[in-house]
């Protein structure tokens, strides 16, 4: 079994890595709790991912994976991108970041409103290798909140094969098997399969 450290503590995406790799065998030990948070300044999500990933080992010893996620959508030219966690400010709430998102897009038709969710995850290892996958969901931004069950931006994101269902409508099975983070993983599975 492939092990390694995860360096995200979001309870939100720890439950979702878990869900997607442990099916596929790969086992997660996690993040230490006396770390300290990594200094996302990258500007790009790769950098980011890679950033978290290569700390991890430089604090464990142990190989790590990471993930940084971005919403990009197209009538805000890509933005929040690479900022997407901290868009309503430094230590925003996810509330908050949606209803910044919601207020920039209030005069924007449907038509426009077209956007993509895209994970970035870093595997790193002891040696210095390292590699980055990524996965991603086209979709489109809601003019309102709908839905319960997700975090972040999941709320306000119709992926274009949901049926017209957000993020936060589907079931944690449906969005474990379609979800641009459960893509790059699947993705990081093939990789890891091959250079094996």
């Amino acid at each position: 079994m492939t092990t390694f450290v995860l360096a995200t503590a979001n309870p939100h995406k720890t439950e979702e890595m878990r869900a997607v790799l442990g099916e596929l065998g790969i086992q997660l030990l996690p993040r230490p709790s006396d770390l300290p948070d990594v200094e996302e300044n990258e500007v790009t999500l790769e950098g980011n991912a890679l950033l978290k990933a290569r700390a991890l080992v430089h604090a464990t010893g142990h190989a790590a994976i990471a993930d940084d996620t971005g919403l990009f959508v197209d009538a805000l030219s890509g933005r929040p991108g690479v900022f997407s966690a901290r868009y309503a400010g430094e230590n925003a709430t996810y509330d908050a970041n949606v209803a910044k998102l919601l207020g920039e897009l209030v005069d924007v038709p449907a038509i426009d409103r077209g956007a993509s969710f895209r994970t970035v995850i870093a595997v790193a290892y002891p040696s210095g290798m390292s590699m980055c996958v990524e996965g991603v969901l086209e979709g489109r931004i809601t003019t309102a909140r709908r839905g319960e069950n997700g975090f972040g931006y999941d709320p306000v994101f119709e992926p274009t094969s949901a049926g017209g269902r957000t993020l936060a409508e589907l079931s944690s099975r449906e969005k474990n098997e379609n979800s641009h983070r459960s893509r790059a993983l699947r993705s990081l599975v093939e990789v890891l399969g091959t250079s094996s």
